[in-house]
C-alpha cells in the first residue's frame, strides 16, 4: 500500500474508470445546482432584509442540517448500494427544486425545505466516498478525491459567478426549475452508470487493501444487528476513537469553516464597497478560481510525499490573505486576495492518504459521511459566527478576523499537520 501511495499517478488513469466518471458527472451537476439555488435564495434574502447575518445564513442553510444525517443516518452509507443512495439523493434534490419552482413558497418555508433535504446529504456523500475507495487504489485514489473536490469547486465557481445574473434573467422560481433539471440528469447518470455493488461489503478488497468487516455482511435491513441510528452512533464512536482520525477531521474541516465564512460575507462586503453586480459575481467566484489553480498545480506538479510536506505552508497561504481586507483595498487587490486564499485549499491533497489509512476499512463509507458532516456543520457555524461580527463591525474587519482565526488554528494544529514518514 505504501508503494502505491508513493508512486505518482495521472488524472488520465483516474478518468479511465467508468464509475469514477459517473461520480464525477453527478457531482458536477449536483454541486452546480446546489450553488445556483443558494445564490438565488441569498440574493432574495439580502434584497428583502439587507442583513449580512441572514444572507450568510442563507448561503449556508444546507450545511448545519447535515449534522442530523451524519450523527444518526451515516451508517446507511455502508449498508446499502451506493448507486441507490446516490441516485435517490439527486432525485430528492430534483423534487425540492420543483417545489421551489412551482410552490411559490415564502422565504422561510423555502429555506426550511432546503434544510430538510440537506439532512440526507452525508449519506450520499459517504456513499460516493465509498465508491472512490472501492474503485481507486494508491495515488489514483488521492487524485480521484482531488478531482471530486475540484469538480465541486469548479461547479461552485460557475454557480457563484453566474447565479446572480441568472436570477435577474430568469427569476428565483425559474432558476429553481433549472436546478431541478440538473439534479434529475445527475440522478439518471448515477442510476445508469454506477454498477450496483452489494448493499453491504462482505469481504471484497477496498482501496486500502483491507477486507470489510464480516459484520457488515448483514443484509440491507434497517433492523438487522441494530437500527441504522444505533449503528451510526456506534460507528461514529469507533471512528473518533481510532488513532489520529479525529485530528485529521479537524485539520480538514476547521480551515474550511473560515474559508466559508469569508465567502459568505462577500455580498454585504461588495454592497458596502459599492461594487457593481459584475464585480460582485467575480468576487464570489474568485476563491473557487484559486481552488481550481491550487488543486491542478499541486496535484500535477508534486509527488505524493511533497504534497504532504506542503500541507502547513498551504494552510498559511489560505489563511493570510483575508487579513488584508481590514484595509480598504482596491478591487483588483480584493479579488487577488480571494484567489490566493483559494489556492491554499490544495493542502487537502496532502491529507488524503493519511485519512484513508487511519479509518477502519469496514467504516469507510461512514468515515466520509462523518468527515463531510463535520465539515458542513462547521462551515454552517462559521458564517453565522462571523455574520454576527459583521452586524456590529465593518464587514471588511469581520472578514479579516476569519483570516486571523485560520492562521491561529493552523499554528495550534501544526503537530497534527506534520507529514508521516513514507516508509
Amino acid at each position: 500500500m505504501i508503494d502505491e501511495f508513493t508512486t505518482k499517478a495521472t488524472y488520465g488513469q483516474v478518468f479511465a474508470v467508468t464509475r469514477f466518471r459517473a461520480v464525477f458527472a453527478g457531482r458536477l451537476l449536483g454541486v452546480l445546482s446546489d450553488t445556483l439555488r443558494s445564490v438565488a435564495l441569498a440574493v432574495l434574502v439580502f434584497d428583502r432584509t439587507a442583513s449580512p447575518l441572514l444572507t450568510a445564513m442563507t448561503l449556508t442553510i444546507g450545511f448545519l442540517p447535515q449534522a442530523v444525517g451524519g450523527l444518526f443516518l451515516a451508517a446507511m452509507a455502508d449498508r446499502f448500494s451506493p448507486r441507490t443512495l446516490i441516485s435517490t439523493g439527486y432525485a430528492l434534490q430534483c423534487a425540492v427544486g420543483l417545489v421551489l419552482a412551482f410552490g411559490h413558497l415564502p422565504v422561510a418555508a423555502a429555506l426550511a425545505l432546503v434544510a430538510a433535504v440537506a439532512c440526507l446529504t452525508p449519506v450520499t456523500t459517504g456513499a460516493a466516498g465509498r465508491v472512490l475507495a472501492e474503485i481507486l487504489t494508491g495515488d489514483t485514489y488521492v487524485l480521484g478525491r482531488s478531482l471530486s473536490y475540484l469538480v465541486a469547486v469548479s461547479a461552485q465557481m460557475v454557480g457563484m459567478a453566474a447565479g446572480g445574473a441568472l436570477v435577474v434573467w430568469l427569476g428565483v422560481e425559474r432558476t429553481m426549475l433549472v436546478t431541478a433539471g440538473a439534479h434529475l440528469i445527475a440522478s439518471v447518470i448515477s442510476r445508469l452508470y454506477l454498477s450496483g455493488p452489494k448493499a453491504v461489503r462482505t469481504g471484497e478488497s477496498t482501496a486500502g487493501g483491507s477486507a470489510a468487516a464480516g459484520s457488515a455482511a448483514v443484509g440491507g435491513s434497517l433492523v438487522a444487528g441494530g437500527s441504522i441510528v444505533r449503528r451510526t452512533l456506534q460507528g461514529n464512536a469507533a471512528l473518533v476513537a481510532a488513532p489520529g482520525v479525529l485530528k485529521l477531521i479537524m485539520v480538514q474541516c476547521l480551515p474550511a469553516a473560515y474559508l466559508a465564512a469569508a465567502g459568505s460575507l462577500l455580498i454585504p462586503y461588495a454592497a458596502q464597497r459599492a461594487f457593481g453586480p459584475t464585480e460582485t459575481g467575480t468576487l464570489l467566484a474568485a476563491t473557487s478560481v484559486g481552488m481550481l489553480i491550487g488543486d491542478v498545480v499541486v496535484g500535477r506538479a508534486f509527488a505524493p510525499a511533497t504534497r504532504e510536506r506542503l500541507v502547513l505552508p498551504l494552510l498559511l497561504v489560505m489563511g493570510a490573505p483575508p487579513v488584508t481586507l481590514v484595509l480598504d483595498l482596491p478591487y483588483p487587490a480584493v479579488a487577488a486576495a480571494y484567489v490566493i486564499t483559494g489556492v491554499g485549499s490544495a493542502y487537502l491533497l496532502g491529507l488524503q492518504r493519511r485519512f484513508l489509512e487511519a479509518v477502519p476499512s469496514h467504516l469507510q463509507g461512514q468515515s466520509f459521511a462523518l468527515l463531510n458532516t463535520t465539515t458542513m456543520t462547521i462551515q454552517g457555524v462559521g458564517p453565522l459566527v462571523f455574520g454576527v461580527f459583521a452586524e456590529f463591525l465593518p464587514v471588511g474587519l469581520a472578514i479579516a478576523l476569519t483570516g486571523v482565526s485560520s492562521v491561529t488554528t493552523t499554528l495550534l494544529l501544526r503537530s497534527a499537520i506534520r507529514p508521516r514518514p513514507s516508509g
